[in-house]
């Protein structure tokens, strides 16, 4: 099996949540390791957080590796707003706050 890389661009909600879904599960099936930039994603909803959260349930249930990476700033507000960063697993660049 191969490493396979996946960006996500746009919005990561309801409306685009099956389509996702069957992409992330297609590219699962094919690499070893997975990669899902997230570096151009510019909203996040429950149902798009209920896609990462399966694909990243499904990779650990078939010894595969989901990473997730290049967090944008819609994906850091919702991971620190619901403290994902550690069930994830990944490394998050979160910048100092503005006071």
């Amino acid at each position: 099996m191969s490493t396979g890389r996946v960006a996500i661009d746009g919005e990561l909600n309801i409306y685009r949540a099956a389509d996702l879904k069957t992409l992330l599960q297609g590219e699962l099936s094919r690499s070893s390791v997975l990669e899902v930039d997230l570096a151009g994603v510019t909203e996040v909803d429950s149902a798009g957080l209920q896609v990462l959260m399966l694909a990243k349930q499904t990779a650990r249930a078939e010894n595969r590796e989901l990473r997730l990476v290049g967090h944008s700033p819609a994906v850091l507000e919702v991971f620190e707003l619901l403290d994902l960063g550690a069930w994830f697993g990944d490394a998050l660049v979160i910048g100092p706050r503005a006071a």
